[in-house]
């Protein structure tokens, strides 16, 4: 294997990542590869590999794949085009995790909430507020991002949320937030917004069963402690 600090240009083709792929499969190349392949250009100082290399030095996997592209673009040597790259695979990523098993699983209960909803939020570092969308039979639809706010408060807009309910003929709907601080304890503020997007979805004739907060771990219903 051709030194990391090496341009792609200069390796010998059968070294090169993206060629190691087509004749080797994915499966064959290291994590450092198939982020060089993501990024695809490096920096003038450093080679693609080597850009690839240090980020993982510095960061973990589960850390790239709970940042933001805010977050992605603090580091050196990434761009706005490579940001938007890293979310948008780890995004496909966390889509074809929910699509494992059960087609439309069926949520009957917080606790079946929050098991699906805990992977995808246990590493963020950002508040972001979600949406379960489900038909009349509780069966999952469509689980969305709906925004991301700083480490206090994400700001949300029902219309945004029932946008994407009508979007997918969603019947009911579960939203959702994490609390990076890991303590799911509502706020007054979360207590509020639960009884806003409650009365927008009697409006529209589209039930809101729940909102989940997800914490280290653990989480709140507040339907279980009776806002809903």
């Amino acid at each position: 294997m051709a030194e990391y600090g090496v341009k792609i240009r200069d390796m010998p083709p059968s070294e090169r990542p993206r060629e190691r792929l087509i004749h080797h499969g994915a499966g064959a190349l290291s994590n450092a590869e198939l982020l060089a392949i993501i990024l695809r250009t490096g920096t003038k100082q450093e080679s693609v590999l080597g850009l690839a290399t240090r980020i993982l030095s510095e960061y973990s996997l589960r850390e790239l794949a709970g940042a933001d592209v805010s977050e992605l673009k603090k580091i050196h040597g990434i761009s706005d085009a490579k940001a938007c790259q890293i979310a948008a695979c780890f995004e496909l990523a966390r889509r074809v995790a929910e699509e494992r098993g059960e087609e439309r699983p069926a949520i009957r209960s917080s606790g079946d909430a929050f098991r699906l909803l805990y992977p995808r939020m246990a590493q963020l570092r950002v508040e972001v507020f979600a949406g379960m969308y489900l038909n009349s039979r509780n069966r999952l639809l469509r689980l969305r991002d709906i925004s991301r706010g700083g480490l206090e408060a994400s700001v949300v807009q029902p219309r945004e949320v029932f946008r994407i309910a009508l979007q997918e003929s969603a019947t009911r709907v579960i939203v959702a937030h994490n609390h990076p601080s890991g303590d799911p304890e509502p706020s007054e503020q979360d207590i509020a917004i639960t009884k806003t997007l409650k009365r927008a979805g009697e409006l529209l004739g589209i039930e809101l069963l729940d909102h989940i907060i997800v914490g280290d771990g653990r989480y709140v219903s507040l339907r279980d402690r009776g806002h809903l």
